[in-house]
């Protein structure tokens, strides 16, 4: 793999770190800025918006792809799907969300519309990536059930009023992320930032409720050790 960051002179390391902060969590460019600043790295937030541009869909992109290989080598359970409202510039568009049965999101795509044809072609999409589920769990939406009668799957499909709550969770993240953005201006800077952010959300997502603390200190270091090793030449 050619290096990627072989015309750039600031450290790989500082990179990967900037681009950590700025996905990961609710932060402005000029916050991420002046917390490099505590840290003795005199950055200024431009750099930190072009490095985000160029590197952070690369490093999900590679989180992705091994987090696919390893899930379609399992039979997949149950997944939740869900969609959600976004304005652009004063237009709703909607994200879709493929979540399995432990949170992690799989699947993240926009549409001008939550009708029968972006619902297949957002089924399709997953499906082509991780296999077919043994489950489908979603809301009332009929776009849902026309799409699962299109590719065969309508034996598939659970719907219930409480059923899809697994799905509502991951929301919660991307609605304090887009709040901060103070929302986002274009169709594809949302596609792109959202499934950046699905990605890494779930490398460094380890379950602390769940885990004992000496386990999740070993999940946690072992994240952040594989963030560190991306896009290594």
């Amino acid at each position: 793999m050619t290096n990627p960051f072989r015309y750039f002179k600031t450290s790989p390391e500082i990179i990967r770190l900037a681009v950590m902060m700025y996905i990961r969590f609710p932060l402005l460019l000029r916050n991420v800025e002046d917390l490099l600043h505590e840290r003795g790295i005199d950055i200024c937030h431009e750099p930190v918006r072009y490095w985000w541009n160029r590197f952070g869909p690369m490093m999900a992109r590679e989180i992705k792809k091994r987090r696919s290989q390893q899930l379609r080598q399992v039979t997949q359970w149950r997944w939740h799907l869900d969609e959600v409202s976004v304005k652009i510039d004063g237009q709703t568009h909607y994200l879709w969300r493929a979540v399995d049965h432990e949170g992690e999101v799989l699947e993240s795509f926009v549409t001008k519309t939550r009708d029968q044809a972006s619902a297949l072609k957002f089924l399709k999409k997953a499906m082509r990536r991780y296999g077919r589920p043994e489950e489908i769990v979603t809301d009332r939406l009929r776009s849902y059930g026309a799409a699962m009668r299109k590719i065969g799957n309508a034996d598939r499909q659970v719907t219930g009023r409480d059923e899809n709550n697994r799905a509502e969770n991951p929301h919660l993240p991307f609605r304090r992320r887009e709040r901060a953005m103070a929302r986002f201006r274009q169709m594809r800077s949302l596609q792109k930032f959202a499934a950046a952010h699905a990605s890494v959300h779930n490398h460094f997502n380890n379950d602390r409720a769940l885990e004992r603390r000496p386990r999740f200190k070993a999940l946690r270091d072992a994240a952040l050790c594989e963030w560190r090793q991306l896009l290594a030449a």
